[in-house]
């Protein structure tokens, strides 16, 4: 089935994936054909997981769905999305703090890339106070995070922390 809809790419650092997540993934896929869910590797921030880790975790979660594609990416996200074929990257707007950011970001890769559109979603209402580093707090202080990520994420929370509290 051939279809006119566009290329999207999801970015994020995905440290760990949440239910937030998926639902932006799931919902994204209503508007566009193809969704590229791209892993940064390159990022300010501390992940608790490799990128490979990441990788692994997003494609456990997400399945074997043939419109979603899971790649990691280094440097400016308009250039990966570039090489993607994305016409159009999404982000998600948990709340009021998140908008001055991605606002920012937004302008920014609008100008750097004025070809490809910036689609922001809102999270489902039951998501919309979920972050991955509320979650890894959670779960680092032995809280329960199976509402909040897949079971195999919540694994794999559990076994990081269960070995580092060891060491």
């Amino acid at each position: 089935m051939t279809t006119d809809r566009p290329i999207g790419l999801y970015p994020g650092t995905f440290d760990p994936v949440t239910r937030g997540h998926e639902d932006l993934i799931t919902r994204a896929l209503t508007v566009v054909d193809t969704l590229v869910v791209g892993v940064a590797a390159d990022t300010d921030k501390r992940p608790l997981f490799s990128i490979d880790e990441r990788v692994a975790m997003l494609t456990e979660v997400l399945g074997s769905d043939p419109r979603v594609r899971i790649e990691s990416f280094d440097g400016l996200t308009v250039e990966f999305a570039r090489s993607c074929g994305a016409s159009i990257i999404l982000r998600g707007l948990r709340a009021v703090s998140d908008f001055e950011f991605e606002f920012q970001m937004a302008l920014m890769n609008k100008h750097l890339a004025p070809e490809i559109e910036i689609l922001f979603m809102a999270p489902d209402a039951t998501h919309s106070f979920l972050s991955s580093s509320l979650v890894r707090e959670v779960a680092r202080l032995g809280g329960d995070v199976a509402a909040f990520v897949a079971p195999p994420v919540a694994e794999r929370l559990a076994a990081k922390f269960e070995i580092e509290t060891k060491l």
